[in-house]
């Protein structure tokens, strides 16, 4: 069943007329390119080319009987053809026809994905070099740790994506292998050349060693990849769940005219895209693990991945593009409250540059020990009495009197903090070679 949310391209890709049009361009190349060698009539490849066709209702019925979707098709080609098509798949194995397909149809697929991922890397960047300087609190166990900037923020998240893009490219590399090596990969009744001519022309690579089909290894990899981008789309989603709680409410996901948050309370705002997003991510995780237990098949082939590779590959696909265009739309439209990001960095008064009052001491000759102590006993000051930490370490006679007040001032000055953000930013986009 094709998900509600599944776009119309990948839908198409997944389909099986676009399925059925690969496998007769598959058999097709490999007539053509035995013609070409005299294996077969010229004449016979021409025809086949020529009056090549197929009608999906009549495969689908004909493998209501046969109980074979390959041999429906060659049915249902013949049928088309004429006599010519007994040149058609001789030598070759059904897997022959359905992996050299499945790695062209994955590939297409793999394509889509990637220019979904590239307009997310588009707009996260965008969005990061917004907010480059928008001064906000960073968390470490959920609690208030230094000054980080939003923009940083969603530049590390960009890093990520970056990183899940260089991984699809390999993994599209390495799944663009076909195979017409016979029954067992022995290549018994075709010559090597046809094989690798007909990949060739294909766009594919032959797969050097194979059995009756491409090692289930390349496929694994695949959906390993899709799963790692969905783990990053979820890590992303789960921040801006955190940072909607309304005790933190320092963005919020779109919420459109009309929108409803709740069917009990009217003035819920709910974080839904979020929660999707992190739902999803779940089930390519399920995906990939299912991947990797196709590897393991009987002798030179079973059938125990067949089944499940229809079902997972295009569910793969679908639930990614979508994650992957919801949280384009996400990042995109995502409001952001500066104020409340200043407001909530400000709720622990100064606490936040303890680490700099604890260096500055170290660097006057005061031993870490002691410099800890001494900025931990101020900032319990702090959490007891209510007190500002600038105060509180001004106070202190284990700190006040190894540390002039221009050094505490510098100890407590944000853009200090902050001086290098541009350069990670300078740094971290020069990756960028799309």
């Amino acid at each position: 069943m094709i998900p509600r949310y599944a776009s119309r391209e990948m839908t198409a890709i997944w389909s099986d007329e676009h399925r059925f049009g690969l496998w007769q361009e598959v058999e097709t190349v490999v007539c053509e390119v035995r013609a070409d060698r005299g294996e077969i009539p010229v004449a016979a490849a021409q025809e086949i080319r020529a009056k090549g066709g197929f009608d999906t209702a009549r495969v689908l019925e004909i493998e209501k009987t046969v109980q074979h979707d390959v041999i429906a098709f060659l049915t249902s080609l013949a049928e088309h053809v004429g006599p010519a098509s007994r040149f058609v798949h001789q030598g070759m194995t059904s897997s022959d026809l359905l992996d050299t397909s499945f790695a062209l149809q994955i590939r297409e697929a793999g394509a889509v994905l990637r220019a979904a991922l590239v307009a997310l890397l588009d707009t996260t960047e965008k969005k990061a070099r917004e907010h480059r300087d928008t001064v906000m609190i960073g968390r470490s166990h959920g609690i208030h740790a230094e000054p980080t900037t939003f923009g940083l923020k969603l530049l590390v998240y960009w890093s990520a994506l970056e990183r899940g893009l260089r991984r699809l490219d390999r993994a599209q590399q390495e799944i663009g292998y076909g195979l017409v090596s016979g029954a067992v990969g022995t290549l018994a009744h075709l010559d090597p050349a046809v094989e690798e001519e007909t990949m060739r022309r294909l766009g594919l690579a032959v797969d050097p060693a194979s059995t009756q089909i491409i090692q289930r290894d390349r496929h694994a990899n695949w959906l390993q990849a899709l799963a790692v981008l969905g783990a990053t789309v979820e890590q992303m989603a789960v921040e801006v769940r955190n940072l909607q709680r309304t005790d933190v409410h320092e963005v919020e996901e779109p919420f459109g005219k009309g929108q409803k948050g709740s069917s009990a309370m009217p003035h819920k705002k709910n974080p839904i895209v979020a929660e999707k997003l992190t739902g999803m991510a779940r089930l390519l995780r399920g995906y990939a693990l299912t991947a990797l237990e196709n590897v393991a098949l009987w002798h030179e082939r079973d059938i125990s991945h067949s089944s499940v590779e229809r079902i997972i590959f295009p569910d793969a696909c679908h639930t990614l593009h979508h994650m992957l265009t919801r949280m384009d739309w996400l990042i995109g439209g995502l409001e952001v409250y500066p104020d409340t990001m200043r407001a909530n960095l400000e709720k622990v008064r100064g606490m936040v540059f303890s680490q700099p009052v604890m260096l500055a001491l170290t660097a006057a000759g005061v031993s870490r020990e002691d410099a800890y102590a001494a900025v931990q006993k101020a900032a319990m000051r702090v959490w007891d009495e209510g007190a500002d930490l600038r105060q509180a370490v001004g106070q202190e006679p284990g700190i006040a009197d190894r540390l002039a007040p221009e050094v505490l001032d510098r100890c407590f000055d944000l853009e200090h903090q902050l001086r290098h953000v541009p350069a990670i930013f300078a740094r971290t986009l020069a990756l960028k070679d799309w």
